[in-house]
């Protein structure tokens, strides 16, 4: 639990705070994982290693939840495939100065892709890629997103040297 004493001390020393964006459709518009909550000192995650992909995610996620991610949207229902996709773009178009995605989530893997279940002792961390899967017209999508939510840092700014920059900024 992230109690108050936590998050004064992350914000007196300025450093991002963390949205998983599996945790904003419970139906509460001030949910803090909406990326309409984030403030830019923030880094936004579609999930992470301790979380099931993001297709899995929507696959048990309870009907509310799943008609809450797709108003939230704005968009028609769609399919557990369609899932991963549209919290990459959430993720990418939010305000927050990071964005991460597991690998899985970029791939739109399933459950045979989860990296960990907390709490449980045998069969973590067994996921591998395959290198057949570094080709996959993923990364091109990868790049589009990045490029068209204006995240693509150039090559001679480090990300550490920009988000500095960007917090400077905001003082």
């Amino acid at each position: 639990m992230i109690t108050p004493d936590v998050h004064a001390l992350r914000d007196e020393f300025r450093l991002p705070g963390m949205r998983v964006l599996q945790f904003a459709f419970d139906g509460h518009a001030d949910n803090p994982y909406l990326p309409h909550n984030f403030v830019h000192n923030t880094v936004a995650y579609t999930g992470t290693h301790d979380n099931a992909t993001t297709r899995e995610w929507y696959e048990e996620l309870p009907d509310y939840q799943r008609q809450n991610f797709w108003s939230y949207l704005k968009r028609a229902p769609g399919t557990s495939a369609d899932a991963a996709p549209e919290l990459l773009r959430l993720a990418w178009s939010s305000p927050a100065a990071l964005a991460i995605a597991p690998l899985q989530d970029l791939l739109n893997l399933g459950s045979d892709a989860r990296m960990n279940v907390p709490g449980r002792a045998d069969g973590n961390w067994r996921w591998r890629v395959r290198e057949d899967m570094l080709f996959s017209e993923a990364f091109q999508r990868l790049q589009d997103l990045t490029e068209s939510s204006e995240r693509l840092v150039a090559h001679e700014t480090s990300v550490e040297t920009q988000v500095v920059r960007e917090a400077s900024a905001q003082i």
